[in-house]
């Protein structure tokens, strides 16, 4: 974990006693644990007394805290009362302001690397082995397109493949179309296009498709159809390209059958494609939160760190992301970066965002959704130290900028934004063969790319979405699970998932997002 947990607040609950949690030894608020919230009046066991009504999850002063004052939860700095806020007040948004983010120039860098965790060995997953060497945790048929304008087309034609093609490879679980609203229309040559037309790269490129790249172009696109082959070919010898503009396509029945035929030789190419037993070292799994609550940095986020540590011990690859909900923890990262050149890269990934949100007449401050702040959390600064308690307790050993395909073991920092949907596209494109996702305030997200794993942050939650979500962290606040029990619950689920054994809730109802790409380029 990231923050030590007062050991008496999670304590087994008896009955419906009022109970609040404390993070660290000197914080001067804890969060309500009781659904629904505490009325004013309500006095807990250590003898502290609501003077006014307190929502579940938010925070009570436990001291008396001065205008000017420090409100401090995760033992850091949270907030700044803009008003006396007296001990057992709700310490409500509108009474605390936003600190200043940490000094990029002043963060110390590799100077507490953690020692490396003790290796766990003997576990495996049923995985798809590539010629690539990287490891799938399923079998799906991705077809690229070059340009939004050509979208439509292959819509029209992934119904027929499903229906006609797909039933005859029971080996392939399903065709997917990586479509986006880029390639026409933009500046293409501009610095930072990079980030786009990388991003699609590797898509294309991700474990779960086998290697078997195929893209749909129009032929008059900016981003011409070739850019998005590894190599302009691919291993089946033909060009990997349909472009529906190609003289020989008379008519719209002449593109699908184009499409159609490229698409049933990748097909034979991925039904010889079986599971196989793989080393837990080369899962690659992606973390990231959203609908996020006070509860995240307690029970989810923490229960996923713990896990983050397991899969690091296996020798596997971890990526947590989300710029803006690690810039106000960066002075807790640097210090575990391997190297000073990983700490830097850390430095330049927030400094590019800062740069990115001030051009745009923003700050990170824009973060935290209305949902959010319902859940509990004051402001951004919070919300970042619940986040980054994902990472777990090891060494980060690399850095990856949007859309770069991940090239290291370990915990990754992936740098991304914020936005559930444009984070899962990232994340996707570095090369995550699975997702744990925690939520306190529930979402239906998932992905077709690969499985997703919803964790909740409350039971409330977890009892109410019974059939989207897939583990209960809740049970953490509520004293009837431990970090580390639910973290081992979540680790054996990822085994499970990523070998087809069991289908998470959105895989079951085909809940899926569409792809969004991070274009800071301009539109032309």
């Amino acid at each position: 974990m990231l923050v030590e947990t007062d050991a008496q607040t999670l304590e087994r609950p008896g009955g419906d006693t009022p109970r609040t949690i404390r993070l660290h030894e000197s914080d001067n608020v804890a969060i309500v644990v009781n659904a629904f919230g505490l009325p004013a009046g309500t006095t807990f066991p250590d003898g502290l007394r609501l003077v006014e009504f307190v929502p579940q999850g938010h925070k009570v002063a436990l001291a008396d805290i001065p205008e000017g004052g420090h409100v401090r939860r995760y033992g850091e700095v949270v907030g700044i009362a803009t008003q006396a806020i007296p001990k057992g007040s709700w310490v409500e948004e509108s009474r605390v302001a936003t600190p200043t983010a940490p000094d990029l120039d002043a963060l110390e860098l590799s100077n507490r690397v953690p020692a490396p965790l003790p290796p766990l060995e003997g576990y495996t997953f049923a995985g798809y082995r590539n010629p690539d060497g990287s490891v799938g945790t399923k079998n799906i048929l991705a077809i690229s397109i070059s340009v939004q304008c050509v979208a439509g087309t292959l819509d029209v034609a992934i119904r027929r493949i499903k229906q006609e093609l797909l039933p005859r490879f029971p080996n392939v679980d399903d065709v997917v179309g990586l479509t986006h609203a880029y390639g026409c229309g933009v500046a293409i040559n501009a610095p930072q296009a990079v980030i786009p037309i990388r991003t699609l790269q590797s898509l294309a490129q991700n474990p779960n498709f086998g290697g078997e790249v195929m893209v749909v172009g129009l032929g008059c696109e900016k981003l011409v159809s070739e850019r998005l082959l590894p190599d302009g070919r691919d291993a089946a010898g033909d060009s990997g390209v349909v472009r529906l503009q190609d003289e020989r396509h008379q008519g719209f029945s002449m593109m699908m059958d184009s499409i159609m035929a490229m698409a049933e030789a990748r097909l034979e190419v991925l039904n010889r494609r079986t599971r196989e037993t793989c080393p837990a070292s080369e899962l690659v799994v992606g973390l990231q939160c959203g609908g996020s609550d006070a509860f995240s940095g307690v029970t989810a986020n923490p229960a996923l760190g713990f896990c983050a540590d397991l899969i690091v011990r296996c020798g596997g690859t971890v990526m947590f992301s989300e710029v803006t909900e690690v810039r106000d923890a960066i002075h807790l990262l640097t210090p575990r970066a391997q190297t000073p050149e990983i700490a830097r890269a850390l430095i330049r990934e927030m400094a590019w965002y800062d740069a990115y949100l001030a051009k745009g007449e923003a700050d990170r401050r824009a973060n935290p959704s209305p949902g959010n702040k319902k859940g509990g959390l004051n402001n951004i600064v919070e919300k970042a130290l619940g986040s980054v308690a994902k990472s777990g307790t090891g060494a980060i050993s690399g850095v990856l900028a949007p859309g770069e395909r991940v090239r290291d073991k370990g915990l990754i920092f992936a740098a991304t934004p914020a936005s559930d949907f444009v984070c899962g596209t990232l994340q996707l494109a570095s090369g995550i063969t699975l997702q744990v996702f925690s939520t306190g305030r529930g979402t239906p997200y998932g992905l077709a790319q690969c499985p997703v794993i919803k964790v909740a942050t409350r039971t409330e939650l977890a009892e109410r979405w019974s059939d989207l979500i897939d583990l209960d962290a809740g049970r953490i606040a509520t004293g009837h699970a431990t970090i580390e029990e639910v973290g081992w619950e979540l680790f054996h689920l990822i085994l499970d998932v990523a070998s087809g054994r069991k289908r998470p809730w959105s895989d079951r109802w085909g809940l899926f997002n569409d792809l969004t790409l991070f274009n800071p380029a301009p539109v032309t």
